[in-house]
């Protein structure tokens, strides 16, 4: 007998979640997210970062020597208003990624997918270690 999707069949000894990414650099990373984007960010015991968001988890940002940017959106910030949120961080000198073709973005770099039935409005930039982040529109 086939068991319903998402039916939890064991009982779960986990007690929270974090999520966690490298950067190269920790000292610009704390810049960049407690600074510009104004992130709660506090030194870790590990030697690495925690952001920690209200009414969400947190996150563990830690250094790594050999660090490769990753290629998919690492975190996503949950805004009210993206065209607001992408107004105001770049004039706080945020650059915004350009795509075309199926996640083609407007001037401002915000694909409008809620218009086009296509998902979420969202807008990606990058840290400075090259990791992928994004405004996503609740």
């Amino acid at each position: 007998m086939a068991q319903a999707v998402g039916k939890k069949t064991q009982e779960s000894f986990f007690t929270g979640t974090f999520s966690s990414f490298s950067v190269n650099d920790i000292a610009k990373a704390k810049e960049f997210y407690g600074k510009k984007l104004g992130v709660d960010v506090s030194d870790s015991e590990q030697g690495g970062l925690e952001f920690t968001f209200p009414n969400s988890g947190s996150v563990f940002v830690y250094p790594k020597d050999d660090h490769k940017a990753a290629t998919f959106t690492v975190l996503n910030f949950i805004v009210d208003d993206i065209d607001k949120a992408v107004d105001d961080l770049t004039g706080r000198g945020i650059t915004f990624e350009s795509y075309g073709g199926e996640m083609k973005t407007d001037e401002k770099g915000i694909m409008r997918g809620k218009k086009n039935n296509h998902g979420p409005n969202i807008a990606w930039f990058k840290d400075p270690a090259g990791n992928f982040l994004s405004v996503i529109e609740d």
